[in-house]
């Protein structure tokens, strides 16, 4: 299978190139960027792990196929002694006192880090917009949004600044950017992999993705940062998903799409039109197709936004300058709190924490966020019943093609909306994966909980079938 992992790792091993140079050549392709893609660089960590990697190789000892990758990161993961700001004026001095679990994963393989990547502010947003950095542009036509929250991450590997890039994803922010960018990204299944040292934004969907340009990238990729952790009480023990399992897809027979997905007004003409002749050529193929019925989008989204808001509006509540962050002095501890967290949130942040407190306090969380996990549950169940009728689920990635920079800003209701196809998959904590083919921004595979190697399997079908 394809692979930039493997190219530059066999690369390594002949002596074409020397680990130094390529991070030097992507260092260099990382300051130069006008994509705004770019928080940090880890330039010094970088060039010191890609000579201890040059020295191994001189000394004719054995690397592994992760050792001397260059990789990125989104700017909400942990990594000891480096700036670690959200995209935020309240931790933009921050600095990681310890590393994330999934990201010591692939240092403890070798892989090289290169960069913290510009974001959305704590993942909240669906453009990167909101971000102190500048908004990201898109990879394809800098006019546009790049899409988010993990919009820097998807930017730095469809230009190949990076070889692979961390995302996280909440409700869809991985799998929106690595379509708006045309490129892979993965939401796997929640509890796969860690999530300790990721900030938390609504903990019961947050999950670890990669990013990349293939999808055996993203299998390796996910096995070393798969398994239990004892600082992760939702992560769990999982098997290795291997190469040759990947290419068995005979084993998928029937597929489902939802039917008023398709049906809706808010879908763009030509998105619904290259979904429905991708499920078409499936067919072709001899797979069965089914029609599922599914909730309203806008039960979705309102369903996701009401417990992520409620959620981050608590995990949020530590950030008030008095442990760490940008501390704003006032007359007393009661106005340093507010001044703080005035000044220090973005608007967007602000909104979120403002409605997650309103949904949780007295006399509306019966009315609103009990409903919503009562709704979440109806949500689940309904997954349940659709994969005893078929093996995986197809549905585009967004309604339309990602809006120009400045609309979205404008919009917040319009930016929710464009997570309409995301928030279901996140709140039945599925493992869902963006491919860059079948409409504008790509499709969406979808499988049961648990069943990542069977959304690996059927997006190595749909490239060679769409």
């Amino acid at each position: 299978m394809e692979s930039q992992i493997k190219k530059i790792h066999q690369q390594l091993v002949s002596k074409q190139i020397t680990c130094t140079a390529l991070v030097q050549e992507k260092l260099e392709l990382l300051k130069q960027n006008t994509y705004n893609s770019v928080n940090s660089l880890l330039d010094t960590l970088a060039l010191d792990l890609a000579a201890k990697v040059d020295a191994k190789i001189a000394n004719d000892e054995e690397i592994g196929l992760l050792e001397g990758i260059p990789f990125g990161i989104k700017d909400v993961y942990m990594v000891q002694g480096t700036y670690t700001t959200a995209s935020s004026d309240l931790l933009k001095k921050y600095k990681s006192a310890y590393t994330a679990t999934a990201i010591q994963k692939l240092l403890d393989a070798g892989a090289i880090p290169l960069v913290k990547e510009n974001c959305d502010s704590f993942g909240h947003g669906s453009s990167s917009e909101n971000t102190i950095f500048g908004a990201v542009k898109n990879a394809i036509n800098p006019e546009l949004v790049s899409g988010g929250s993990s919009g820097g991450s998807a930017v730095n590997v469809a230009k190949e600044y990076t070889v692979f890039s961390i995302g996280g994803d909440t409700g869809g922010s991985v799998r929106q950017p690595a379509g708006y960018n045309n490129i892979y990204g993965l939401k796997p299944s929640y509890g796969r992999i860690s999530r300790y040292g990721l900030m938390a934004y609504a903990s019961s969907t947050d999950c670890v993705g990669p990013l990349a340009k293939s999808i055996e990238d993203i299998r390796i990729v996910l096995n070393v940062m798969s398994g239990k952790d004892g600082r992760d009480q939702t992560s769990y023990v999982s098997e290795e998903i291997s190469e040759a399992s990947v290419l068995e897809s005979k084993e998928i027979k029937t597929v489902g799409y939802f039917k008023n997905f398709i049906e809706s007004e808010a879908i763009a003409p030509q998105v619904k039109a290259d979904f429905l002749a991708s499920i078409e050529k499936i067919k072709a193929k001899g797979i069965e197709v089914k029609e599922l019925d599914f909730f309203k989008s806008d039960t979705l989204v309102s369903t996701y936004y009401t417990l992520a808001m409620a959620e981050t509006a608590s995990n949020l509540s530590r950030l008030d300058g008095t442990n760490y962050g940008n501390r704003i002095e006032g007359e007393n501890l009661k106005d340093t709190y507010s001044i703080t967290r005035s000044e220090n949130f973005s608007e967007e942040t602000k909104r979120r924490i403002v409605g997650g407190n309103q949904v949780l306090s007295q006399g509306f969380s019966d009315a609103i966020y009990l409903k919503g996990l009562a709704l979440r549950d109806q949500i689940s169940a309904n997954f349940d019943k659709d994969f005893k009728e078929v093996d995986v689920i197809l549905s585009p990635v967004t309604p339309a093609s990602p809006p120009k920079i400045g609309d979205s800003l404008n919009d917040p209701l319009a930016m929710y909306l464009s997570d309409a196809y995301t928030v279901g998959f996140s709140l039945g904590q599925l493992p869902t994966l963006t491919v860059p083919q079948g409409t504008v921004t790509g499709m969406q595979v979808t499988a049961a909980k648990n069943n990542d190697a069977t959304v690996l399997k059927f997006a190595n079908f749909l490239k060679d079938t769409l």
